[in-house]
């Protein structure tokens, strides 16, 4: 196990762009879907190692707004999975004390769904353990003009003047409000690209590519990224 020392420091937010469920499954011969729930287990797995880390925020990229341009078995297939992974959290409320938060623009899912985003949110509110933001329906460029227009709204609306707008004031409109910086940002699956996952707040974190497919990526490959998130010098764009 990996331990917060001086010399070895735990990320206290970790993004994941989990990739490479699709591939997995076609290595494997099976279809998509197999592959999509393998991956939603490996996140299940992920979790309370992460915590047991250390690490207080994982935010992971579950479903993009452009996963909508995929087939509608595909997509119908993910959502249903997704139904069953909020379902397992909120019958397991009692047994962990994971903290659920959901990032991206909800209101296109069906509602039922989003009523049970609603209920596990509500439900883990007072959670003190790991918090587990959950990107759905996300994307890092309509995240940005969604906060655009609620900053424009408030001013308009006499909320917030011209002056009073500043990094900091912005970033209380987007979706990871309320949270601290991302320190390191993981992608699986080879592909060496953001995919518009974060793009706001990626701005000094440290940035982690490999080529292990999500389903495969265990507690020991978190470890290999987070030594070599201590072998870098953090400068902020000082010296």
């Amino acid at each position: 196990m990996i331990k917060n020392t001086e010399n070895n420091k735990i990320p206290v937010h970790v993004a994941i762009m989990m990739d490479g469920n699709g591939r997995w499954a076609k290595k494997r011969l099976l279809p998509r879907e197999a592959g999509h729930r393998a991956g939603a287990n490996a996140l299940k797995n992920l979790v309370p190692k992460a915590e047991e880390a250390g690490i207080k925020f994982l935010t992971v990229f579950a479903f993009s707004t452009e996963n909508w341009s995929r087939s509608e078995d595909e997509v119908n297939a993910l959502m249903n999975l997704l139904r069953e992974f909020i379902q397992e959290y909120i019958d397991d409320t009692q047994k962990n004390d994971v903290k659920i938060n959901i990032i991206g623009d909800i209101s296109r899912l069906d509602l039922d769904l989003q009523e049970k985003i609603n209920y596990l949110r509500a439900l883990t509110n007072d959670k003190t353990g790991i918090c587990l933001n959950i990107a759905l329906n996300y994307g890092g460029r309509d995240e940005i003009i969604r906060a655009v227009k609620k900053v424009s709204d408030d001013v308009v609306c006499g909320k917030l003047s011209l002056n009073e707008i500043n990094e900091k004031t912005f970033a209380s409109y987007l979706d990871t409000a309320g949270l601290p910086e991302i320190d390191l940002w993981i992608r699986t699956g080879g592909d060496i690209r953001l995919s518009n996952f974060l793009l706001y707040q990626l701005a000094y974190t440290e940035i982690y590519f490999t080529k292990v497919l999500w389903p495969d990526f265990k507690f020991r490959d978190l470890n290999k990224a987070i030594d070599e998130f201590n072998k870098r010098e953090r400068r902020y764009g000082g010296r």
